[in-house]
């Protein structure tokens, strides 16, 4: 059973590596999901030591939640669970937009309360900023909800770093979710510096740059689907990004582990990174995401991923 590690100032105390469960019952990030192999894979993580699920109202428009709390519920004990879900999106007509307005951030924490079957959030954020709402005032009324005990933890994602320090400016942010990998580590510079000064976890998403750092492509690899319209998957770019996870495979066979594994392990050795959230699509990815908490990374190890990686910062 891996050590617990505490998320930032919280009183959150999680398994470093959770589950996001966005293919879980996401129906409209991916079509082809089913949600008996989603609930499958949520038991499976619970039932190997992870406490941590990461969702969001986003995932399915509520599905996602409802799935999980079908879990939780057959479960019949949620206190060691740290749960994290997202509120700010809405349906207008066939468009998604978000909205921030304290008395709507508060009606979908009660409806996501209700989906998941319980009686508090452990990690709440708001989504993305809704650009009209200002930033303090919508994370106030996340404050309310904890002064209530409706949640624990106050969290924002995708918000720019102009927009964190609005929202952090009475100190109440916890946590901060964004876009973070080995391609992309603009993070490094832009957040991270606050979030250290303010004891704030930053948890990465698109940790494995949708499928490019695990090392199952090479440069003939044909992309196709949502992928085509990603930048690291954009023509010379993306023959780079392959060469570099290349190099990776040394490092990841004198470890005997994956490259995936290796990368996720990486994340765990940045100061403001207490926690990662792979998602799984099926049970053997979720135990083979638990194998990173095998690999320990000396500073060699640490200082030659950053060195292949330096030109991506």
């Amino acid at each position: 059973m891996a050590k617990k590690v505490q998320i930032g100032k919280t009183d959150l105390y999680v398994n470093p590596v959770g589950l996001g469960t966005n293919t879980v019952g996401g129906h409209n990030i991916f079509p082809e999901v089913d949600e008996e192999t989603g609930k499958e894979v949520v038991r499976t993580a619970l039932e190997n030591g992870v406490n941590y699920l990461d969702t969001a109202f986003m995932y399915g428009m509520g599905r996602s939640e409802e799935l999980i709390g079908e879990v939780i519920k057959e479960r019949g004990n949620r206190s060691d669970l740290v749960i994290a879900t997202k509120v700010s999106p809405k349906v207008q007509g066939n468009e998604v937009v978000h909205d921030n307005s304290p008395a709507f951030l508060k009606r979908e924490a009660e409806k996501s309360l209700k989906r998941l079957g319980t009686d508090h959030i452990d990690l709440l954020y708001i989504h993305y900023p809704d650009q009209k709402t200002p930033e303090a005032e919508a994370v106030g009324a996340l404050q309310e909800l904890k002064d209530e005990g409706k949640i624990r933890a106050i969290g924002i994602s995708n918000f720019s770093p102009d927009q964190l320090r609005e929202a952090d400016k009475d100190g109440y942010v916890d946590v901060y979710q964004g876009e973070y990998n080995l391609l992309n580590r603009d993070a490094e510079e832009t957040i991270f510096p606050y979030a250290s000064e303010n004891d704030m976890s930053y948890v990465p998403f698109f940790p494995l740059a949708s499928g490019l750092l695990t090392g199952k492509y090479d440069k003939d690899t044909k992309v196709s689907g949502f992928r085509e319209s990603l930048p690291y998957f954009q023509g010379a770019a993306f023959e780079q990004n392959v060469e570099k996870v290349e190099n990776l495979r040394t490092i990841a066979e004198a470890k005997d582990t994956e490259i995936a594994n290796l990368v996720l392990a990486w994340y765990l050795t940045r100061d403001t990174v207490d926690t990662i959230i792979p998602g799984a699509k099926r049970k053997d990815q979720v135990l083979s995401n638990l194998k990173t908490l095998d690999i320990n990374l000396s500073r060699e190890a640490i200082r030659e991923i950053e060195r292949i990686f330096q030109s991506s910062k």
